[in-house]
């Protein structure tokens, strides 16, 4: 949702930096994944900290597009290898916020965190099995920069329950959303 509202809105402010930027954008990917996977080793016990590093990851992973479309670097296989690295990131932090949840005895906690892991890997395969049938899915409540910043707002704020609520119910909203939005939109179309 902001990602399709705001688009690349910051790539204007950060062409400058992005200009000065000579390394490849797949680095920049890489270094927010490893970034990212600081965030959920150190999550599960200062929650704040995680929530600093999964910022600074994010800010990474953000980064990496705005030197691709600047400086001329994009590829199909930058964008598979980001979207992969993606994934993996997510992953690793619902299992981090799980594994706080645990640590805590609070199986609700846990069991909200998978559902919410669940609901956050399907909404891209959604997204990505329509576009292999060429439909553009860029709908519904809960896309990744949303999941991020409610990630680190919930660990920053010690809020990690309301949040682990929010992320179970929005991303199978999210997840019904784009399977209306598809059903809605493929009528008649063969597969």
């Amino acid at each position: 949702m902001l990602g399709a509202k705001l688009g690349h809105f910051l790539d204007k402010p950060l062409e400058p930096l992005a200009r000065r930027i000579s390394v490849s954008p797949n680095i920049l990917s890489i270094l927010g994944f490893l970034i990212t996977v600081a965030a959920a080793g150190v999550l599960p016990f200062h929650p704040r900290s995680g929530g600093l590093l999964i910022l600074l990851g994010g800010f990474f992973d953000m980064l990496d597009g705005i030197v691709a479309r600047t400086n001329g670097k994009r590829t199909t296989f930058g964008a598979f290898f980001d979207s992969t690295l993606d994934r993996y990131s997510d992953s690793l932090l619902f299992l981090a916020v799980a594994w706080y949840f645990f640590n805590a005895s609070n199986l609700a906690g846990v069991l909200l965190t998978i559902g919410g892991l669940v609901g956050s890997l399907l909404i891209s395969y959604v997204r990505a099995r329509a576009e292999g049938l060429g439909l553009d899915c860029h709908v519904g409540l809960l896309e990744r920069p949303e999941r991020i910043v409610l990630l680190a707002a919930g660990c920053m704020a010690g809020w990690l329950f309301p949040v682990a609520v929010a992320l179970f119910l929005l991303s199978h909203i999210t997840v019904v959303q784009r399977i209306l939005y598809v059903r809605k939109r493929s009528r008649g179309m063969q597969a």
